[in-house]
């Protein structure tokens, strides 16, 4: 296995390295080639960069825009985020996916209130330490924000490692994982990265992988690293990164209860506070079983009306599992009176939906 990363031919290496660095390369085509538009880069705050940073570990960037922008008007800074609800988090983060990351992006808030002034803190451990902020991430932050010289490691940058330095074996395991990081570190150490040019080799490599080096059907042609990717001299482009060992997801199937009152309201079930959707408000959601659909409107419901609307069932994929939601539909529902007190259940009226963090199936169940 070859890392040495400027190959002549395939098989074959220079023994000299070449007149441009790797930082060079990438800093010379981010100037016409990379992204200079993007909302969290102007202004390019602590706050605002951070909050790109977090929203990016899931989402791509044209997904995440929109909801970077509408995160940002309704909590710009901070301590507003520290102050608000979480509903409100969950409800502005609702649609992108992944709220654990919205949960300890508000806690971290908190934290920053609490423990740092109310301020981001510029200390790599301090960072690390906030909740939802590993290594690359903190790295991003402070060579964005500040211009100090750390190396990322996102799955970007990944993907343009293992191809340009011929690096096999997944990039998820640990040995393959800290190879990577070895050479990312080496990159960094170039003395072009000054603290004025840091945040645009950070935002170079995340744009050359998304943009150019993609997954599938990479713009080799464009590349400014062409001439010394092992992948593309040799021919193994397809091949590198070594993909995740497959498996079949399982297939789970629920029934999520959708019961109406009188005044149309829907009732509405928060979640536990771990786990799937982890303190979002839901339907209530049961096992796929009709004995336990009736054991739960007999405890909770005073006699709904008639039988259930059976609705199209709603697919939703997660990363470990796959789960079809079956939805079954009751009017002028009303809950006995033991139950109305139940703090984890109430009743939503169609204009509230928007103000709450609900799952983005079962938001889009209820809007259909």
């Amino acid at each position: 296995m070859t890392t040495d990363p400027v190959p002549t031919s395939a098989g074959q290496r220079a023994a000299q390295p070449p007149c441009e660095s790797f930082a060079g390369r990438l800093l010379r085509w981010h100037a016409s080639g990379g992204r200079h538009d993007l909302p969290w880069q102007n202004p390019r705050t602590p706050y605002r960069v951070w909050l790109s940073e977090i929203m990016l570990q899931q989402t791509q960037v044209k997904t995440a825009a929109p909801f970077f922008e509408r995160f940002v008007t309704a909590l710009p800074d901070l301590p507003a985020l520290a102050a608000a609800p979480q509903d409100r988090v969950l409800a502005l983060w609702s649609g992108l996916g992944y709220y654990a990351r919205a949960r300890n992006l508000h806690a971290a808030a908190r934290h920053c209130v609490a423990e740092h002034d109310g301020e981001l803190p510029r200390d790599p451990d301090a960072l690390i330490a906030l909740p939802g902020i590993g290594r690359s991430t903190a790295a991003a932050i402070l060579s964005q924000v500040w211009g100090d010289r750390h190396a990322i490691l996102d799955g970007n940058v990944k993907r343009v490692l293992a191809r340009v330095h011929g690096i096999e074996g997944w990039p998820g395991l640990p040995a393959v994982e800290k190879r990577l990081w070895a050479i990312a570190e080496r990159h960094v150490d170039d003395p072009l990265l000054t603290p004025a040019r840091m945040a645009d080799y950070t935002q170079a490599q995340m744009d050359l992988g998304a943009t150019v080096c993609t997954r599938s059907n990479p713009a080799c042609m464009l590349c400014p690293l062409q001439d010394i990717c092992v992948a593309r001299l040799e021919g193994r482009v397809a091949e590198l990164p070594t993909p995740r060992p497959g498996k079949l997801l399982p297939q789970r199937h629920a029934h999520v209860l959708w019961l109406e009152d009188a005044e149309g309201r829907v009732l509405l079930e928060r979640r536990p506070p771990v786990g799937i959707w982890a303190s979002l408000w839901s339907l209530p959601q049961l096992d796929a079983d009709s004995a336990a659909v009736d054991a739960w409107l007999r405890t909770h419901v005073d006699a709904p009306a008639a039988s259930a609307e059976v609705l199209p069932s709603v697919a939703h994929a997660f990363s470990h599992y796959r789960l079809d939601l079956l939805p079954l539909r009751w009017r002028n529902a009303s809950l006995r009176p033991h139950v109305a007190d139940n703090e984890a259940l109430r009743w939503v009226s169609r204009g509230e939906l928007a103000d709450l963090g609900i799952p983005a199936p079962v938001r889009r169940l209820l809007e259909s």
